[in-house]
Order: structure tokens, then sequence, then C-alpha cells
């Protein structure tokens, strides 16, 4: 073999090395790009299912505290009705002691300001 040929089949081969090389290379990054793409699409694909799971529990979370602001409007209508009934009937035994003559000890000073303004 002349010195021709050799230089020729050793530049031959080192350029088939760099071609596998950059192919290699191309081919990697190629792979990674297509896995990225690949996430980025299950992830747009599972955004309306979890956004119909995000709204469910909202909604459930909003029938819960509804139900319980329902039961706590009722309690309160309850305690409101019993205190406006036991300053009526204290008032009546009031009256009753005064008509006695007997002084009825001064009412502490929160049942006085309910007396005063209703509060």
């Amino acid at each position: 073999m002349n010195t021709a040929a050799v230089v020729v089949t050793v530049v031959g081969s080192l350029l088939t090395l760099t071609g596998v090389a950059f192919t290699a290379r191309a081919t990697t990054r190629a792979a990674q790009a297509t896995a990225r793409a690949n996430t980025a699409a299950a992830q747009a694909a599972a955004e309306p299912n979890q956004r119909a799971e995000d709204r469910a529990a909202f909604e459930a979370i909003k029938t819960e505290l509804r139900t319980e602001l329902t039961v706590c409007r009722e309690e309160v209508k309850g305690l409101r009705s019993l205190v406006r009934s036991f300053a009526w009937y204290v008032g009546e035994l009031t009256a009753q002691m005064r008509s006695q003559g007997i002084e009825p000890p001064a009412p502490p000073a929160r049942v006085d300001e309910y007396n005063r303004t209703g509060v």
C-alpha cells in the first residue's frame, strides 16, 4: 500500500469516528428533547384532571363551611332568644322585688350594658 492510500484511510477513519461521535451526541440530545416534550405533554394532559380534582375539593370545603355557618347562625339566633327571655324574666323578678320593697342587687356591668344597648 502506498503512503497516499494509508493517509486517505486514516483520514477517512478519523472522519468516520468524528461523524459517529456527532451523530451519537445529536441522538442523545434529541432523546432528551423528546423526553422533555413527553413530560410537558403529560403535565398538560394531567392539568384538566388536576383542575377538576381541585374544583371538587373546593366545592366540598365550601359546602362544609356553608353548613357550619348555617348551624352557627341558628345557634346564635337561639342564644339571642334565650338572652332576651332571661332579660325579660330578670326584669319581671326585679319589678316584683321592688313592688315588695326589696331593692335587688345591681346587675353586673355586662348585663347593664346589654340592657342599655341590646347587644
